[in-house]
């Protein structure tokens, strides 16, 4: 089973994760990069989107909202990423303002309607997971207290050897404590040469996966536990896009390495 998609970056708009691609239940990820003063208009229906700015401003608008100077990071690395939740069977048109602009489109299955929302990036806390050498800044761009159907997103960032999603944990069962909620991750590198290992695997063997991730690759996370560890030297961005009916950081632990929380 291959996890791992990648994306070049180029002007357009690029399907990478599609429910036809994809082991995954409900996510997908496209990404869009305009130049200042381009357009592209989304038709997509029985669906729901939150764009997230991965870098430069752009405008986002469709029947009933407009949304303008959306984002303002210079890149991945320059604080909480701007969003903007689209609901479903929606049509929008984005265009780029003052230069290239980089959205990641995720989307999932909706079957009610929820208003158009635009959420700022220096609005949102930075939080700090864990500990030691497995301490990582989070961002949650959109929160089970936004409106939606099943999306559920945030960042995180990792440096120098640290680890994230650790100690493992897993969200694939509907059990009260855990929810079902699938997940893509996507990585950037403040370094063209920089990397990191992603491993998702199953108690059961069934899945026993470890990627090498740079820049542009993204590894899908069907069930299954999926620590991941930055090389020395180097520093990670992550976007994390989850969906399921129960939206939330509702997690199980591997109960091998639960001690280390201890």
């Amino acid at each position: 089973m291959n996890l791992k998609k990648s994306y070049k970056e180029q002007y357009g708009y690029t399907r990478v994760v599609t429910d036809r691609n994809s082991p995954l239940t409900f996510e997908e990820l496209d990404f869009l990069k305009l130049a200042d003063g381009q357009s592209f208009t989304v038709h997509e229906t029985g669906k729901e989107f939150v764009l997230i700015i991965l870098y430069g401003t752009c405008s986002v608008k469709g029947e009933g909202f407009a949304f303008d100077g959306v984002g303002k990071r210079k890149n991945v690395f320059d604080g909480a990423a701007d969003a903007v939740y689209i609901g479903k069977d929606t049509d929008f048109i984005v265009t780029g303002k003052g230069g290239d602009v980089k959205i990641a489109v995720c989307k999932a299955p909706a079957e009610k309607y929820y208003p158009a929302k635009h959420i700022a990036g220096e609005s949102l806390p930075m939080k700090m997971f864990g500990k030691g050498a497995y301490v990582r800044d989070v961002a949650i761009n959109f929160t089970e207290q936004d409106e939606a159907n099943l999306l559920y997103i945030g960042e995180f960032w990792v440096e120098n050897g640290s680890w994230a999603s650790y100690p493992p944990h897993k969200h694939d069962v509907e059990n009260g404590k855990e929810a079902f909620l699938d997940e893509i991750y996507y990585f950037e590198f403040d370094k063209p040469q920089g990397f990191g290992f992603q491993s998702v695997y199953t108690k059961d063997g069934e899945i026993d996966e470890t990627y090498r991730v740079k820049t542009g690759d993204l590894v899908e996370v069907p069930r299954g536990y999926h620590p991941f560890t930055v090389a020395p030297g180097y520093k990670n961005y992550c976007l994390w896009i989850m969906a399921g009916p129960r939206r939330g950081l509702l997690s199980s632990p591997d109960e091998e390495h639960k001690w280390v929380n201890n």
